[in-house]
Parts: C-alpha cells; structure tokens; sequence
C-alpha cells in the first residue's frame, strides 16, 4: 500500500522515490544509531488504541479473563495520542473513520441501510477526490471469525470486500487536515446482494488521494457487522438477558435518637442515580421496554424506602442535615414497583456479599458465612415487602461469574441452589464446535448457570461515545445470531452484563435487545427457566480450581483483616443488645451495616471500604459507651460497718436491664463486701440521661487502704464497660472514743428521764389548780420565772436531730475523701 508523502507537492518518478528513500535509511540509520544509542521502536509510530478499539479503530471484543479490560491513551481533545517519536498517519489510517449509526442493526428484506458518521484527515496533506462507501465482505465462518475481524488493523484488499459503488456513496471534494466532516450513506438491502443468512463483515470506507500519491486509495476504514437473516430462524436461541439494580453503599450505621430512628447518609449519591436522567432512573425506565430478568440488590430498595421519609446526610464534620429529595425517592420507587409487576425478579443478599472475599479470606473467620444466610434472608423479605413482588433468591451471583470451589461451598451455605458463573471461568474442555446451554450440573445439587462471555462483556468500556455503542451493539447481535446458525439445536443463552451498568451503557445494552425483540433468531427467557433447562451432555460441569481464579481479581477481594473486624463488631453488638429494653433499635440498623460492610460494590476501593468498617465500630462503641459507671473517688469508712453507693448512668434514649453491677474488695480480710469478696446487685435503668445508685453493705476488720473495683456485668457473666477503682480507708475505732460516746449516749438517757418525770409533775399541778389558774388570775406560774425554766421543774431546751452526715446523690464525681453512708 503507497503511502502518503511527507511534504506536499506532485510526487517524484519510482526511481526518484526509490533513490531518496535508499538515502534517507542510510543517513536517518546512522544518526539514529549513534543518538544516545536509542533503538528505533516501529510499534512507537502506530496509533494507540481508543477506548473499545483497535489501533485501526476497530472494535475489540472483551474476551480476556474475568476482570480484564482494554486500555487507551487520549489528550484533553480526546484524539489519539503516540507514544515514542511523532509520525504521519499514512496508508489506509491516513483519514479516521467513525461510525455513529447504523439502522437497521439488523436488517429485513425491504429495509434500507443507513450509516452515518464522522470522516477526519488525521493525515498533513488535503485528501482530495474522496468518497465513503460500504465494503460487504463473505460470510464471517463463526464466532472466532467475528473475533478476528474485530481486532483486524487496517485496510485489507482480499477480506475487506468490494465496494457497493454507483450511487451509494458520499463524496467531497477535499479533506483538510484534522477537521472532521459528516457523511451519511444509505443502501438497500437489495443493493447490498446478501446470500444465505449470516453474519457479513461490513466496512466503511474512506477512498480518495493526495498529492503525493495521486491515486485513488483507501486511505481509512472502519469494520462492523450485518446480522442477517431471511425470514424467521426454524430453531430460536432462547435469551435470558440479566437486568441488575444494584448500586453502592449510602447508608451509615447511625440513626437519629427519636422515634422513627431517621437514617442518616452518607452524602446525597443516590439521590441523583435515581433522578431522572440518574443512572438508575434510566434502567428502570429501559428495562420497563425490555423482556429481562430483573437482579436486584434489596439494599438499593431499603435505601431508596428510607429516603422517601425523613432522612439526614452527614456532613464533612460529622454534623448533619436534613435530606432533600424525598419525592424524586417516592417517584423512582413506584416506577419500579409498576415495571417489575407480573416480571421476574432475582433478590440478591442484601448489599449484593463479596462470596469470592468470603469464600478466599472470610471463611476462616467464625461467624463471617452467619452473616450470608442472615443477608439472604433479610434480602428475599425487603424485595417482596418493598416490591409487592414474588421474588427468587436462590440465586447466587460471584462477582464477574469467576468460581473455583471454594465460592461455589460459600455460595450454597446461604441456601442457593444455583450460580450464575460465566464462560471465561468455567470454559469448555471438549473443544465444542458449537455453545452449549447455560445450565451445568456441578454435583451436589448444584446447577452453574453459565453466562456467555462473549455476550455478558459486549457493552463493557466506555459507552459515551456512539461509535463505541454502535459497534458494541453490532457485535453483539452478530454473536447472538452466529450461536443460532452453529446448529439446529435448542440453545439456552444467559447474559450476565457487568452489575452497575452506566447510563450510556444502558442505552447500548437496550438498543441491542429492542433489535431482538422481533423474535427472529432470539426469544426472550427467564433466569429460573434457563436453570431449568436440559444440560448439554457434551459440555463442561468441571469447576476451575482456586489456582485458575483470575489474579486480577483476588487483587480486589476483602483481606482477611477486614472480616476479624466484623467478628469484633458482632460481638460488641451481642453485648450490648442484651442490656437494652428495645434491642431491635440497634440489631436492624447495626445488622444491615455490618452486611454491607461485605458488599461486593466495596471492589476497587479498599480505602472507602476500610473507612466505612471503622465507622460502624466506632459509632457502635460510642454508644456502648453511654451507659457505665460514674468515677468515684476514694472515701473513708470510719467504723465497723458501712454502705458504698456507686451511680450508674443511662445516657441513652431506652432503658437498659438485665445488667449486674458487682462490687469487689481485693483485700476482703481488712474490707469484706457483703458476705464476702464481692457483692452484686441487679441494675435496670430508664433513658434520657437517668442514673440509679446501687448501695452495698461493708464490714471493716482492720485499717488501712483498701483498692475496691466496680464493675458491670451482662447476664452471661460477661464485664461490660470499664471497671472503676477507688480507695476506701479504713479507720479503726479507739477505745477513748469508745468512751466518749457512751459517755454521751448516757448523758442523752439522763435527760431523757429528767423530761419525763418534769413533764408528769407539772401536768398533776394542772389538774389540782384547774384551767384557770390560781388566786388572782394568775396562770399558777410563779413570780420571776418562765414556763419551763429548770429549778422550777419546767422542761429543758432540748437540740433537734442531729441531721443526716451525707451529701445528697448526685450523678456528679465524689468529691477526695467523702465519707460513706453508715
């Protein structure tokens, strides 16, 4: 193929052109060489791939190993960039050619093909005498061969085919370098001359010349495909396309302490998904258009369900704020309660579990495979009660359909009975010249349900670009047909798409299946009836082993690390549901973190997964933390016995119960507690900042200092909160102030006597003198003296009570050597 000419201008004679080039190799060879003594790399001067394409700009298809993808370098402008030394687009990649559109993607007999696009000089010369046309290759002889024609690079004179001239082209008169003109081209199919049914390769040409090599040449081309096929296929391909709901993580552990418990988000994501226009509003709104099986994450649908009332959003400081898109919540919620009405509908785990993390690092862990079942569980009931659907959830869903044993044990632990693997995991070892239906028996019980590779990974990439939807969805109707034409046996197809599809990739995946929505090759099928179908005896039911697991992907699973800290989680949680009056407020919220704390939507981003887990333990141990003792401080006990109040607090909104409270001496010989080293007391409190003091009896032996412990217990025995230590000092009693006190006491007992007898005598003398006193009119009182006064037998003045020598209870600290209540 001639090449264009570095400079403009009319081209040289052959033998000019052969001598220059003699003499530039010569020359360039040697400077090159002894230029930092760089070698000269010929890969450096081609094109780098765009997304989706070959360097030619041909599609690519996804056929590598789980987890793979194709990788492109472009600049800001979004063109082509080259690595190493810069070089001319030349030869048949002089001019890009771009396709847009091309409808029918599947033509009938009557239709007219049209294709529309973009044509761009990606040359330094004008292109002159141009025109695109339509290339109609032979038959493509089978699925491999739609492979190879997808990774071709450049234009190939005996596989491109002829073009379909006359008046099917579009024609310009010059191309100027670098700036792209449109082009739309329309062609009967009768034009077109197709044969038997097939899959045609179909180019689209850029022929012109420049002035260098003033010749008419392809200088740009671009290959799809053109399924075909007259009438209705005798035997259908029957297709189960998976239409998945599943997006990421959006609400935290925490609630608001009042009576609904407002849920708190992360940030306001998934109110955009679900608006209109959001990623997840479009699949709900395709996917109403579409025959499909719907797979759907019960966690999207509780999370939407509590947006729709009040909610919060936490903020950057931890602060929150209420939530704003309750109605978009309720609108995305009954549209989808419309569309899957009377569908079928798959319920994953809730928060869609990581099995493979579980299988390779989880198992090991105790209680990590309760969490699976549990999940399941919760799952099937949210997507039934939210749905008001008949859902299935014995499906179970590795991530990218890679299995080895061990996922497969995980995941039928949790009750499923099926596992949507994918072809590119569980490959066919029999060299089949054909595909055989999804359902493989694995033993067991068991049915892997095998999703086409091929088909499952048609609209992975970016899909923005309608040059990249275009071809992806021609490939994929090529693919589909291609399996009804390998024989006249009944196949039954799965496509597993990826499980958070963009918006665009929708749209693509939708185009698709409009296209084969006619029934002519393909006829649409559900998951359940696709497990159910007859195995083919030819084909693999052996499971990889652990070594086959793609390396790509264990890179993202969950280490093990990250399931102890759920183990931890889990047992805080145990305790602390036990003392509390209303425990399903914190099992519900608390069960549901720690589940999505598994999700598979954490691959690919270890450190939001790891900021998520210690945020569901920490939020867990600050409320643990809410009840607990008051610190006290040492006190003194001044006699042989005495009671130690210790205050235990409640800050939380219910009460809490079921809590002992054990008091311990460690030196029971000087300081006994009840009847001996400890003494426990039951503790039950009500919420909102509410405390109880628990007192408990003591017996001093000896002096000293005495270390005592306070410390709360569960009913199972086991110490919740931290313990508080204090000191009491024990003082004993002397003999000198033994006295004294009797000394008193007897003084008290005297005067008690005097009071009695006095009293007695003046009430005799009342009763002779009667009620009106003596002679005279006095009141029988003598002269100088007052009722009362002592020499005359009146009673004494007597002090009040001695009052009470402890301070009232307070939720405050004890203040340094109180004295206890005796």
């Amino acid at each position: 193929m001639a090449e264009a000419a570095d400079f403009p201008g009319t081209g040289p004679s052959p033998a000019h052109r052969w001598f220059r080039r003699a003499a530039t190799l010569l020359v360039g060879g040697g400077l090159l060489a002894g230029l930092l003594h760089l070698p000269v790399d010929s890969a450096a001067y081609a094109a780098v791939p765009v997304p989706g394409k070959t360097a030619a700009g041909a599609k690519t298809a996804g056929q590598g190993a789980p987890g793979s993808s194709a990788q492109a370098v472009r600049n800001a402008s979004g063109t082509a960039v080259r690595t190493g030394l810069k070089a001319d687009a030349t030869g048949s990649r002089t001019v890009d050619v771009s396709l847009d559109s091309l409808t029918p993607g599947a033509p009938r007999k009557g239709d007219t093909v049209t294709v529309s696009g973009t044509v761009t000089n990606e040359g330094r010369q004008p292109v002159t005498k141009a025109q695109v046309g339509l290339r109609l290759g032979a038959p493509l002889g089978g699925r491999s061969a739609i492979d190879a024609a997808a990774q071709r690079e450049g234009f190939q004179p005996g596989s491109d085919g002829t073009e379909v001239g006359g008046k099917y082209v579009q024609k310009f008169a010059r191309l100027a370098p670098g700036v792209p003109q449109r082009f739309s081209v329309s062609v009967p199919v009768s034009a077109l001359d197709l044969g038997i049914d097939g899959v045609y390769q179909l180019g689209v040409a850029l022929t012109g010349q420049t002035a260098a090599q003033p010749y008419p040449q392809v200088l740009g081309i671009e290959r799809t495909f053109l399924p075909w096929q007259d009438g209705a296929a005798g035997t259908k391909t029957r297709t189960t396309y998976l239409w998945p709901l599943i997006s990421t993580t959006h609400l935290t552990a925490r609630t608001r302490s009042d009576e609904q418990q407002t849920p708190v988000f992360t940030n306001e994501d998934l109110a955009k998904e679900i608006q209109p226009g959001g990623r997840l509003a479009q699949l709900v709104t395709l996917g109403s258009q579409l025959d499909v099986t719907w797979v759907i994450d019960p966690d999207l649908l509780v999370s939407v369900d509590a947006m729709s009332e009040k909610y919060d959003v936490e903020g950057p400081d931890g602060t929150t704020v209420p939530g704003r898109y309750q109605s978009v919540a309720k609108q995305w919620l009954n549209e989808l309660q419309k569309t899957v009405k009377g569908k079928k509908v798959v319920a994953l785990p809730f928060a869609d579990p990581d099995l493979a993390s579980l299988a390779h690092s989880g198992k090991a862990v105790s209680g990590s495979l309760g969490h699976l079942k549990e999940a399941t569980e919760v799952g099937l009931k949210a997507v039934t009660s939210i749905l008001h659907v008949k859902a299935t959830s014995d499906f179970a869903w590795p991530a990218e359909g890679a299995v080895d044993p061990s996922i497969v044990d995980v995941a039928t632990s949790a009750g499923a009975r099926r596992v949507i693997a994918r072809s590119d995991s569980l490959r066919e070892t029999n060299n089949l010249p054909y595909t055989p239906s999804a359902a493989r028996p694995i033993g067991g019980g068991t049915t892997a349900v095998v999703a086409d590779a091929r088909l499952s990974t048609a609209f992975q990439g970016d899909m923005t670009r309608s040059e990249d939807a275009t071809l992806a969805v021609q490939e994929f109707l090529a693919q589909s047909l291609m399996v009804t034409l390998q024989d006249n046996k009944q196949r039954h197809l799965v496509v597993a798409p990826q499980r958070t599809p963009t918006a665009s990739q929708a749209q693509a995946m939708a185009t698709a299946l409009k296209a084969l929505d006619d029934e002519r090759w393909s006829q649409p099928q559900d998951l359940a009836a696709a497990a159910k179908a007859k195995p083919d005896p030819a084909a693999t039911t052996q499971v990889p082993s652990a070594a086959a697991y793609p390396a790509s992907l264990r890179k993202q699973e969950m280490p093990r690390s990250a399931f102890e800290k759920l183990r931890i989680t889990k047992d805080k949680l145990d305790r602390f549901k036990m003392i509390l009056s209303e425990p399903d407020r914190v099992i519900t919220p608390f069960g549901r973190a720690m589940d999505r704390e598994m999700s598979t939507s954490w691959r690919g981003r270890p450190a939001e997964a790891r900021g998520f887990r210690e945020g569901v333990q920490r939020y867990l141990t600050g409320l643990m933390h809410q009840v607990g003792l008051i610190k006290k401080s040492n006190a003194k006990l001044s006699g042989r016995s005495a009671t130690i109040p210790v205050t235990v607090q409640n800050n939380l909104v219910q009460g809490v119960d079921h809590l002992v409270l054990r008091l311990t001496s460690t030196n029971p010989t000087r300081l006994k507690i009840g009847d001996g080293l400890y003494e426990e007391q039951p503790v039950k409190i009500t919420g909102g900042g509410h405390t109880q003091s628990v007192k408990f009896t003591t017996t001093a032996n000896a002096n000293g200092r005495v270390p005592v412990y306070a410390q709360l217990y569960t009913e199972d025995n086991q110490p919740y909160g931290e313990a508080v230590r204090f000191e009491v000092n024990v003082t004993e009693i002397t003999p000198t102030v033994i006295l004294v006190i009797a000394g008193g006491v007897l003084l008290l007992v005297l005067a008690g006597f005097r009071m009695y007898t006095q009293r007695k005598r003046a009430a005799r003398l009342q009763a002779e003198t009667g009620p009106d006193g003596g002679p005279d009119g006095d009141d029988g009182t003598a002269s100088g003296t007052t009722p009362g006064s002592g020499s005359d037998g009146g009673d004494p003045e007597q002090p009040s009570d001695p009052a009470p020598d402890t301070a009232p209870e307070s939720t405050e600290a004890s203040q340094t050597g109180e004295r206890v209540d005796r």
